[in-house]
């Protein structure tokens, strides 16, 4: 059915480069659903990160309107041209007829959601999936809404005494700019993850790269960033991680020194950039060959005889330890935790 309605849908799609459309049949057993609510969870982050931008603009750097609708028009031109970052920059400048003040300005800081945010949290906690900085922006969500309580509390829980800026406002803003496009390809590698583990668990054979193509156009994410997602996959099929791909871990890695000065920055002064810092985490995470979750298993183990694999020991053989008596481990191969 699915390639019987293909060239009908794909007549009347957005369109791209050299008239591709930005349609395609995903696959079987509600695929194209999935990779949809993936999209909007990547939109979900792609929004958060703007808006952590946009917070230490104005509230660190005492930015006006205007100047952060330039830095965002700028910032257009570059790595992070999307949609997204479009209209960012014409919200900026869109004034009130009735009072003439900008709208933004107006707007209660509290956010809503349809709910797609947080379908693809849930489905990344039931697939084992650490797609952290999605989660970050839906919590971040949540905690706007709770706009009475943050009023009450924000007269009652203090935090560091912020000193005016004074350094150098480009170099920042050039370590902004970095720091978000860094977080931006943790958040599209972990949803790449989500649909890796999604077809390996319901048996779906998605074009990944292709995946990519939908979405430059007709898509809140639509953006130059995707032509790259596609070509890594046109190169490694099998890739496991979008960021060991040769563009985006030299990318990531020139990112780097900023992102990290920006998350040092925000997280002394006291400004919360949720998707920023959690992407860094996951960074640096997924590039440490031994977490100290050895100590977790032993935990475990010890409270709830959990069992745990040993680093001297084959692959998929489980031991428990006596830990409060003197017996020694045993092996506990025959079942897992």
């Amino acid at each position: 059915m699915g390639e019987h309605l293909k060239p009908i849908f794909q007549s009347i799609a957005a369109k791209v480069e050299n008239d591709v459309p930005c349609c395609d049949y995903v696959g079987e057993g509600g695929s194209g659903h999935f990779v949809k609510m993936v999209h909007n969870g990547i939109e979900y982050g792609d929004m958060q990160l703007i808006c952590e931008a946009y917070f230490l603009m104005e509230r660190y750097l005492g930015m006006d309107n205007e100047e952060i609708a330039n830095t965002f028009d700028e910032w257009n031109h570059g790595d992070l041209d999307s949609y997204l970052i479009e209209i960012t920059r014409d919200i900026f400048r869109k004034k009130d007829e009735e009072s003439g003040k900008h709208i933004v300005d107006l707007i209660m800081d509290k956010a809503g959601q349809k709910g797609t945010g947080k379908w693809t949290v849930m489905n990344g906690l039931e697939l084992g999936s650490g797609i952290t900085l999605i989660a970050e922006a839906v919590f971040a969500r949540v905690i706007s809404s709770q706009k009475e309580e943050r009023v009450a509390t924000s007269s009652i829980l203090l935090g560091p005494k912020v000193e005016p800026f004074k350094g150098d406002k480009k170099a920042m803003l050039n370590d902004l700019r970095d720091a978000m496009f860094a977080a931006k390809m943790v958040s599209y590698a972990q949803g790449y993850s989500l649909l890796r583990r999604a077809a390996g668990e319901f048996n779906w054979k998605l074009n990944y790269g292709g995946i990519a193509l939908m979405w430059r156009g007709g898509c809140i994410i639509r953006s130059k960033f995707l032509g790259k997602i596609k070509e890594a996959f046109d190169k490694n099929p099998e890739l496991s991680n979008l960021l060991v791909d040769d563009f985006f871990q030299q990318k990531i890695h020139d990112a780097q020194a900023g992102w990290r000065r920006i998350a040092a920055l925000s997280l002394t002064n006291g400004f919360p950039i949720p998707a920023i810092t959690t992407a860094l985490c996951y960074f640096d995470a997924i590039r440490t060959a031994r977490l100290p979750h050895n100590l977790l298993q032993a935990q475990r183990d010890y409270f709830g005889a959990h069992t745990y694999e040993r680093v001297d020991k084959p692959a998929d053989q489980w031991f428990h330890t006596n830990w409060t008596g003197h017996g020694g481990s045993t092996s506990a191969s025959s079942y897992q935790a």
